[in-house]
């Protein structure tokens, strides 16, 4: 199938500041960017480079006045549900990945070790693998409230606490109780169309979600709408959201306005 995804963003300034921005699909994703194009206005000097996580990021300065940023993208891929393998298992640390160890660790938006108490008295006792994963995905999922616009830069610790979020928060929690209990977790964003689902009444927003290594693979579990969904289009990875922020500024630049697509085409 098709989908064009995309954003745009709207600022007015009254100083000049430096930006990065990374909305732009990850060159390893599962699926085909057939076309793709950036504009601005006014028109603006850009040039893109890939972090450490291999996400792709762009530098571009924010100018004194109003400025449009706009990214779309025509994208191919399977019509299909994020898989499931209820038989995988954990995975013993000796057996990881080097590239795994790191999201097995503490960061900063997912204090693990702080959480590690809570995770083992919810969690501990439940089967390892893929089922208790799920658990942990159910858990959060059930006892965390989605309330749009409710966040800032909050840790999950935070996010236990309130009991409510937004996407990241809930990716923030599950995030936290896998690595607490040895399971190489990380935070994952992107667009998500309303494929074979009830619109969610609001507007549409970029998706935060978690990606977690079991059987020898990263398998994706979505804390926020706990079910499998079909057009992930996957932006950027990380330890959390520091890591793949889609707007990181050098100053005060706060958003006039943002809007974000990803629905199915024609092409």
């Amino acid at each position: 199938m098709w989908l064009r995804v995309g954003c745009e963003f709207v600022h007015e300034l009254d100083v000049a500041v430096h930006a990065v921005i990374q909305v732009e699909p990850r060159l390893d994703g599962r699926f085909r960017l057939r076309s793709e194009r950036w504009s601005s206005e006014p028109d603006l000097a850009s040039s893109r480079y890939m972090d450490t996580f291999g996400n792709i990021c762009r530098r571009l300065d924010l100018p004194v006045g109003r400025s449009v940023l706009r990214y779309d993208t025509l994208v191919e891929l399977a019509r299909e549900a994020d898989p499931a393998w209820p038989a995988a298992p954990e995975v013993a640390p000796s057996d990881l990945p080097d590239e795994a160890l790191a999201f097995t660790l503490p960061s900063r938006l997912c204090p693990s070790d702080e959480l590690a108490p809570e995770a083992f008295e919810r969690f501990g006792d439940v089967t390892p693998g893929f089922g208790r994963v799920q658990a942990i995905n159910d858990w959060v999922h059930a006892e965390v409230g989605f309330s749009f616009g409710s966040t800032s830069i909050t840790t999950a610790s935070d996010v236990l606490e309130a009991r409510k979020g937004v996407c990241r928060d809930f990716a923030h929690l599950a995030i936290t109780f896998c690595r607490a209990l040895g399971i190489p977790a990380r935070y994952a964003f992107g667009y998500l169309p309303d494929i074979d689902v009830e619109p969610p009444g609001e507007p549409m927003d970029f998706c935060a979600w978690m990606e977690v290594f079991l059987g020898g693979d990263w398998l994706t579990f979505d804390p926020r709408n706990n079910r499998r969904r079909i057009g992930r289009v996957l932006i950027g990875r990380g330890r959390d959201a520091l890591d793949v922020a889609m707007l990181t500024t050098f100053g005060a630049a706060p958003l006039q306005s943002m809007v974000v697509w990803a629905e199915e085409s024609t092409r």
